[in-house]
Parts: C-alpha cells; sequence; structure tokens
C-alpha cells in the first residue's frame, strides 16, 4: 500500500500511517483533536451568522471526555433517551437538553424531566399521554413531524419518509387527532423533523418545501422548529449559503427559532481505527484477510447501513490490484468488513487503517445477547482509544473501561458503572481493578495509576455483570452475582 492516500479521512496523518501508531496495541480508535475543533469551529460560524441554534447528537458521537472542543459552539445536546439526556445535562451543565424518542417509557418519565428542557414526541397519541406533564413541568414540547419527503438515495433504511415509516407524524395523523382532540394543538411549543442522512442542503431546501405544503399552519404558531440532523456541514463541498438561506427563511416567514443537530458533522473524518492482520487465506477464488477488529462491535454501521468504510492505500476505482476481503474475529459469519483492492497482498501482522471512524463507532459497541449495547464482544483484545494530538503525539485521554472479559463502551458508562469518580484519566481504569497506561509515543514513557480498595470492582466473575454495568446495582461488591 505504498504512496500517499489523499482522501479526506486520512489528512490528519498526511496519508500514512505515522510511525508513532506502529506500536499501539490494537484494535484502537484514534480521535483527532485537531479535525475536532476545526469541525466545531466551522459549525459554530452558522449560528454566528443566522442565529440559529446548533445542538450536538449524541447518538452519533457521545465522547464526552471532547465535548470541551465542542461547548463554546454548542447551544445543547440532543439526546435519544433517559441516559444520553443525563449525559448532556451532566456533562454541559447550562446548555439545553433536547430528547426525542419514537415512545417515551412511564416509568423514566419523571426521571427524564429533571434533564431535559425540550421534549419532541414522535405521535399525537405520545404527545396526549405527557405533552401535559412536561408542560407542567415547565418544558417546552414539540412534535416530531413526517413532511413525507423522501431525498435520499442509497440507505433506505435511514430514510424516514419511507411509506410505513414509524419516524413522525404526517398531516393525515395529525388532522385525525386533532379533531379528536383539539387541545393538542395548545401543547405545541415546536416542530421537530429529521429527514436527511449525510446530505447537502439543496435536499434540505427541498424538504422545507414540503414542510410549509403540509405543515405551514402549525409552523407559523409555534416558538421554534428543529431541522434535525443528517446535514453534513463539514464534509468538503458542503453548500453553507443555502443552508443559512433556509435558516433564514423560516426565521423570517414563520418567526420561529431554528435549531439544527448534526451528529456526523461534529466528528466527520476525525478519528481512525487501527487494526491488525491476524490471519491470510483463501476459499475459491476468494482472498480474505482476518483482523482482530470487527464490523458487527467496532463499526456496527457498516452492517447496518451497509457502506464500505475507507481504508488507507487502498483504492476501489483502480484496475488491477489484489481484491481482499476482510472479516472480524468473531464468529459471526456475517462479520465481514467489505472488499478492498490492495496493490499487494495483506501478510500477517500487517497494520490497517480505517478512516472516518469518530462517529457512530464507540457510541454503538455491543455485545452479542445483551441489551447492554455498550459493552464490546468479549471475545476481542482489548480496546483503547487515544487522542491524536496535534503534534502527532498519541496521548490515552482516559476513555478506556476494562475489566478482564468486557470493554466497556463509552456514552453512558459515568452514568451506569459502580463508583466511578470524575478524573476520568484515570478512575474508569480502577473501577475494574485494571492500571491504565498514560503513554507518549514522542518519549515512550509509561505511568500507572492505583486505585484504592473500594474504587476497584471484578467483573471478570460476575454473573450479573450486565446488571452492574446498567447500574441496577450501584455497589458492585454487593453483587449476588459474584
Amino acid at each position: 500500500m505504498g504512496g500517499l492516500d489523499k482522501r479526506a479521512p486520512f489528512t490528519a496523518t498526511g496519508g500514512i500511517i505515522p510511525p508513532e501508531f506502529q506500536n499501539i496495541k490494537t484494535p484502537c480508535y484514534i480521535l483527532d483533536e485537531k479535525a475536532l475543533i476545526k469541525n466545531a469551529k466551522l459549525l459554530g460560524e452558522v449560528p454566528e451568522r443566522t442565529g440559529c441554534k446548533m445542538l450536538l447528537a449524541q447518538k452519533a458521537f457521545s465522547n464526552y471526555d471532547c465535548y470541551r472542543f465542542f461547548e463554546p459552539y454548542l447551544a445543547g445536546t440532543e439526546a435519544s433517551g433517559l441516559f444520553e439526556a443525563r449525559l448532556g445535562a451532566e456533562e454541559m451543565p447550562g446548555k439545553e437538553v433536547h430528547v426525542f424518542c419514537a415512545g417515551y417509557r412511564a416509568d423514566e418519565f419523571e426521571e427524564l424531566l429533571q434533564y431535559a428542557d425540550h421534549i419532541v414526541f414522535n405521535s399525537p397519541s405520545q404527545l396526549l399521554r405527557f405533552g401535559a406533564k412536561a408542560k407542567v413541568a415547565g418544558k417546552s414540547v414539540g412534535l416530531r413531524i413526517n413532511p413525507e419527503c423522501s431525498t435520499q438515495e442509497g440507505h433506505d433504511i435511514y430514510d424516514p419518509c419511507a411509506p410505513g415509516s414509524r419516524m413522525g407524524t404526517t398531516r393525515a395523523q395529525w388532522d385525525e387527532a386533532f379533531q379528536k382532540n383539539p387541545e393538542l394543538l395548545d401543547l405545541l411549543d415546536g416542530l421537530h423533523f429529521h429527514t436527511l442522512c449525510e446530505q447537502d442542503s439543496d435536499d434540505l431546501e427541498t424538504t422545507l418545501v414540503s414542510v410549509k405544503k403540509h405543515f405551514g399552519d402549525l409552523a407559523s404558531r409555534v416558538k421554534w422548529i428543529n431541522f434535525g440532523g443528517g446535514h453534513h456541514i463539514t464534509r468538503p463541498g458542503y453548500d453553507i449559503e443555502r443552508l443559512e438561506r433556509c435558516i433564514r427563511m423560516v426565521q423570517e416567514e414563520w418567526k420561529a427559532e431554528v435549531y439544527l443537530e448534526p451528529g456526523e458533522a461534529w466528528a466527520l473524518n476525525a478519528g481512525f481505527l487501527l487494526t491488525s492482520v491476524l490471519d491470510v487465506l483463501k476459499n475459491g477464488d476468494t482472498q480474505i484477510a482476518i483482523v482482530d477488529a470487527s464490523a458487527a462491535c467496532h463499526m456496527p454501521d457498516v452492517l447496518e447501513m451497509p457502506y464500505l468504510p475507507p481504508l488507507l492505500g487502498t483504492d476501489e476505482t483502480e484496475d488491477g490490484g489484489i481484491t481482499v476481503r476482510l472479516g472480524g474475529p468473531t464468529c459471526l459469519s456475517g462479520d465481514v468488513i467489505g472488499e478492498y483492492k490492495f496493490r499487494q497482498l495483506p501478510e500477517y501482522g500487517d497494520l490497517l487503517m480505517f478512516g472516518d471512524m469518530a462517529i457512530y463507532t464507540t457510541c454503538h459497541c455491543r455485545i452479542s445477547g445483551s441489551d447492554v449495547v455498550t459493552i464490546l464482544c468479549s471475545s476481542l483484545q482489548s480496546l483503547v482509544i487515544w487522542i491524536l494530538r496535534k503534534d502527532l503525539e498519541v496521548v490515552n485521554n482516559g476513555f478506556l473501561f476494562l475489566c478482564r472479559e468486557h470493554i466497556i463502551g463509552l456514552n453512558m458508562l459515568k452514568r451506569n458503572m459502580c463508583g466511578i469518580k470524575r478524573n476520568m484519566s484515570t478512575s474508569p481504569h480502577r473501577a475494574y481493578g485494571r492500571q491504565p497506561v498514560l503513554v507518549s509515543l514522542s518519549k515512550l514513557s509509561y505511568k500507572k495509576s492505583e486505585g484504592t480498595d473500594n474504587e476497584k470492582g471484578d467483573f471478570n466473575n460476575c454473573r450479573n455483570a450486565s446488571d452492574c454495568i446498567t447500574g441496577q446495582r450501584r455497589n458492585h461488591s454487593a453483587c449476588t452475582g459474584r
């Protein structure tokens, strides 16, 4: 894989795998601080020029130790449920917390009201069931609408306007519900629509025409309108001027405050996933390489969307080359990352690097057979996350959450794990009785942190580890599953 890879996902490393990365244990995520800040500044310029408000959709990026890069440019966070709402409220105190969920739970709603400022309901029935309670609690209430305008191509699974979609309220659904319950209108402070996925502002402009056609009368009555996410604002070539025209049109015509809640745009092209080749084999005409990263566990959108993640040094447009199918080490037959054209056949021990791995990766880690999405497959090697500093120094930033058999993800752990203290550079490690290593590759120095006995937890022998992880038992030492 000789030569420089000039694609945007690999700009930060100069289109190569830097020497500093060679001795990092894989699989390993690396986050690019410089790219995160650059994205944040670009996104922050839109509110400066238009007066709109920008939110962080935490479902795409919830590495809260990096929130400090975004905070100066954010009005707040967007959450998909209770725990993300708590994450946003606690990690960005004083900022707004917006929540949308297709269906809220009655047994969690009271707690949700402690954290959320704006609550968006998916249907008139949910609005009728919970809206008055939210209003009494002083919350701003919204309804997600479905403008029935599909602008997506190639990933129908993420099209909220597809026929039969469960996402949002169509005009026919609203009219039927309003006829039966006229009081619904008085509950509304805002409208929310989310119809885009990795798209440009021309599709937003098209969507707004449909919003005006179907919901213009409601839009003129509410205080705010949320454009949702899917806006690829930080992608090279995105038409920001058109976006700002759309924002001003809504502000001027409907006299409403405008919110946007991008997710990917905050961390686009700001991360890498290092992986090592474990085996090379051939089955018939298919050349295969097994790597220590897993599509199912480390980058699930590869299977769900699906898409082919960018891999340094491979070029699908090139004639010739060796086509190699990359697969993960798990027992899932479908754990296949995809097929790539290599200039030469990979060998055992080769280091590979995927790009654009900061989004929908660390926040979607999982383990088979568990409803706790923050646990990675226990058969994988230890997952490590590092921050790539501006000078290419690689520093462990405290995102590593380890117990011997389980590798814990990032987005909800401070809420849910037993006895984790605020010092994120050391205490998450101590909570599992593992000693973290802070590595400065420029100096190759190692620093260990000690934990007290009551901060340590041996999850390795816990038969109810998922209960401990989800916070149902606050003190693992008292867990009956040990």
